[in-house]
C-alpha cells in the first residue's frame, strides 16, 4: 500500500464499492491525479507503446492499459504488436517474459523496478542448482530411478525457467498445470515443481497421486530436509514457496461462507492451500474463474479466492447481470507487489519515452533468454 496516500473513511470506500468487497480496511481512494498526464503522454507516443494491464492490478493503472490478463497471455500479445516498447503494469518476472517472447526490436518497461513477485523470489537459481545438484548426487535425476523432469510455474524469474529448459523441462500456467504434469510424466517418473508448491499438490492430487507420494524441497535445510527413501519414494517433489496472496485464505473462510451465505459458491485459485481447495466448489486459474463467473445464470452468487483487485472489479461488472461476486476473506489479499505500480511511476515512464528516455528496462541476458524460450515454447506441445 502507497504510504504517501490518505486513507479514506470506511463509508466513503463502502459507499463506491457497495456489496462488492470489503476493500475499506486497506485500500486508499482512487488517484486520479495522473490522468491526463498520462492520456497526453500516451498520444504522444501512439503506437509506438503498448500497454500491458495484469489482472490484479490497481484499477486506476489498468484503465488505461491496451490490453489485460495473466501474464503469459500479455507477452503474447504485446510480442505480436508492431509497438516498440511493452510498458507491462505488473510485476518483474512478467516483464521478463514479455522480453523473452519479444521480439529484437522491442524493448520492455516496467513503471517500478520494486515490483516484484515474492513467491517467484523463493526459487533463487543459485538454491535451485544446488538442489539439483542433490537430487544428481542421490540419484534422483537417473534414468535407473526413473528420471527426473523440471517444470516451473509462470510466476518464476526467467533464469528459472531457462533451467527447466535446458534439463528437458517446461514452463506452465495455472490453466494448462495438469498438461504439464502429464506431459512430463510420459517422460519421467517424477517432476520437480517450482515454485508453488501449493499449484503443484493440487495438481497432483487432483491427477490421483496420493499426498504421501509428494515432499516438499526446503531449500534452507541440508538435502532439503528430506532423506534419500524420502526423494526415492516421492513422485512430486514439490519447492517450498507460495503466493502470499492466495496463502492467507483458510479452510476456515470457506466454513464461514457455507454457514452465513447459503446457496453461494466457492471458487480459488489453485495458488490456495490444499485444504482451500478441498473445500471450495471450483478451482481454476484467474481466466477459469472469470468465465465461469460469465457463465452463470442471474442470481448467481460467488465468494472468490484470489487477489482483491480482480475480484472488486468482477463485483462491479457481474452487479447489472444479477450476479453478486464477494472476496472469500476481506483481511487482506492485495498483491502489494503489484499495487507498487501507481499512476506516478506509469506517468514518469510514459514522459521519459516521450523525452526519448528509456527508463527501468527490462533485458534478459542471451543465454538465459535462449533456453528461458525453449522452455516457454515447449509449453506449446501440452493441452489443457
Amino acid at each position: 500500500m502507497n504510504g504517501l496516500l490518505d486513507i479514506a473513511p470506511a463509508e466513503a470506500v463502502a459507499e463506491n464499492v457497495a456489496d462488492s468487497c470489503s476493500l475499506d480496511n486497506y485500500l486508499a481512494q482512487p488517484d486520479h491525479t495522473m490522468d491526463a498526464r498520462i492520456a497526453a503522454a500516451r498520444e504522444k507516443l501512439g503506437t509506438d507503446v503498448v500497454l500491458l494491464g495484469h489482472h490484479y492490478q490497481r484499477d486506476e493503472v489498468i484503465r488505461f492499459a491496451d490490453f489485460t490478463g495473466d501474464s503469459y497471455k500479455l507477452s503474447k500479445v504485446a510480442a505480436a504488436t508492431d509497438a516498440k516498447y511493452m510498458l507491462f503494469c505488473g510485476v518483474h518476472f512478467m516483464a521478463e517474459t514479455a522480453d523473452v517472447l519479444g521480439r529484437p526490436w522491442q524493448q520492455v518497461i516496467l513503471p517500478d523496478l520494486n515490483a516484484g513477485c515474492s513467491m517467484a523470489d523463493m526459487a533463487e537459481i543459485g538454491q535451485v542448482e544446488d538442489c539439483w545438484d542433490s537430487l544428481e548426487r542421490a540419484g534422483i535425476t537417473d534414468e535407473a530411478s526413473g528420471g527426473l523432469i523440471p517444470l516451473t510455474y509462470m510466476n518464476s524469474a526467467a533464469a528459472i525457467k531457462a533451467f527447466c529448459g535446458e534439463r528437458g523441462g517446461l514452463v506452465c500456467t495455472s490453466s494448462n498445470a495438469r498438461g504439464a504434469f502429464e506431459w512430463a510424466f510420459a517422460r519421467a517418473g517424477k517432476i520437480l515443481f517450482l515454485p508453488d508448491q501449493h499449484l503443484g499438490r493440487n495438481t497432483a492430487f487432483a491427477m490421483g497421486i496420493p499426498l504421501n507420494e509428494m515432499v516438499v524441497w526446503d531449500p534452507y535445510q541440508i538435502n532439503g530436509g528430506l532423506s534419500p527413501d524420502r526423494l526415492k519414494a516421492a513422485k512430486v517433489i514439490l519447492w517450498k514457496g507460495h503466493c502470499s496472496v492466495h496463502q492467507r485464505f483458510l479452510p476456515e473462510h470457506v466454513d464461514r461462507v457455507r454457514r452465513e451465505e447459503p446457496g453461494m459458491q466457492v471458487i480459488v485459485h489453485p495458488e490456495c492451500r490444499w485444504e482451500v481447495c478441498q473445500k471450495a466448489d471450483d478451482v481454476g486459474s484467474t481466466e477459469h474463474i472469470i468465465q465461469a463467473i460469465e457463465r452463470a445464470p442471474e442470481g448467481s452468487s460467488f465468494a472468490v479466492g484470489t487477489e482483491i483487485h480482480l475480484v472488486n472489479r468482477l463485483a462491479k461488472r457481474f452487479a447489472p447481470l444479477g450476479k453478486r461476486v464477494i472476496t472469500l476473506d476481506d483481511s487482506g489479499c492485495l498483491c502489494t507487489t503489484m499495487y507498487r505500480i501507481s499512476p506516478q511511476h506509469l506517468a514518469w515512464a510514459l514522459e521519459n519515452l516521450v523525452e526519448g528516455r528509456v527508463v527501468n528496462r527490462i533485458k534478459v541476458d542471451d543465454d538465459v533468454k535462449q533456453w528461458a524460450r525453449v522452455a516457454l515454447d515447449r509449453m506449446l506441445e501440452i493441452r489443457i
